[in-house]
């Protein structure tokens, strides 16, 4: 088993430090029934009835790697500028003005600022001309020689902020990678995210030199192979035959 280190460089609380993808499961995933109405069976056109509960790549993917958090409480605010020279009154329609996103913390330093034109023409920048926020990430990562780390907003998740992915080289690299993002429902979105809130799931990988082929007559059998041995089971063929056990401590 290889090790990924997470040190805390600014003294944040306990509670708030990182934790394997699956102390973090989402609760619309949690709640949802394995097989339709309960039901497990096949349905009358031999095919599943499984939900996406039982679908094992959706299982991996949310219960891979690690989880960082943010570690102090946001408040986030919807301010109306007004230009100069203009008077208005509580009966005043100001929907014409432009909006200003205000970020308010109680303790720490969680978010700074990027200038928009460091990406202007990101597809996260939703025609807003606003500095992108960052969450300040509290760990320095380091993981075994050979070894990166990809960064990606949590799977499979609702959240009211999306951070832009990235991949680091977290063997040589080892200060803080903080976290650009953006809020979901910019020009809507007011409200507290919570000490504790998912930003960022973080998974190792072994970097490897790659180049790409196309298959031939042997690789279509093969495939053939798979998909008939997967079909004599009307339950789990992917997960009975072929998944390979995956573990983060």
């Amino acid at each position: 088993m290889k090790n990924i280190k997470f040190t805390d460089i600014i003294g944040i609380q306990k509670e708030y430090y990182p934790k394997p993808a699956s102390k973090f499961i989402p609760e619309w995933y949690k709640d949802m029934d394995s097989y339709r109405d309960n039901l497990k069976i096949p349905d009358v056109n031999n095919g599943w009835t499984a939900t996406i509960k039982r679908c094992m790549p959706v299982f991996d993917v949310i219960n891979s790697g690690y989880i960082i958090t943010t570690y102090t409480d946001v408040w986030v605010k919807q301010l109306t500028i007004i230009p100069e020279g203009i008077e208005v009154d509580k009966d005043s329609d100001v929907s014409g003005f432009p909006k200003e996103i205000r970020y308010e913390w109680s303790s720490l330093n969680p978010i700074e600022f990027h200038p928009i034109q460091q990406a202007p023409t990101h597809p996260l920048r939703g025609g807003h001309n606003t500095s992108y926020p960052k969450w300040m990430n509290p760990w320095s990562i380091k993981t075994p020689p050979g070894y990166s780390t990809l960064f990606i907003p949590p799977a499979h998740r609702d959240s009211v902020f999306t951070i832009m992915p990235g991949v680091v080289d977290t063997d040589q690299y080892t200060h803080a990678v903080n976290f650009p993002f953006v809020l979901n429902n910019a020009d809507t979105f007011q409200g507290l995210i919570p000490a504790g809130t998912p930003i960022a799931q973080v998974i190792p990988f072994k970097r490897d030199s790659w180049k790409m082929e196309f298959g031939n007559e042997k690789d279509i059998k093969e495939q053939a192979e798979t998909l008939a041995k997967r079909s004599t089971k009307f339950f789990d063929g992917y997960k009975t035959f072929f998944r390979q056990p995956k573990e983060y401590k």
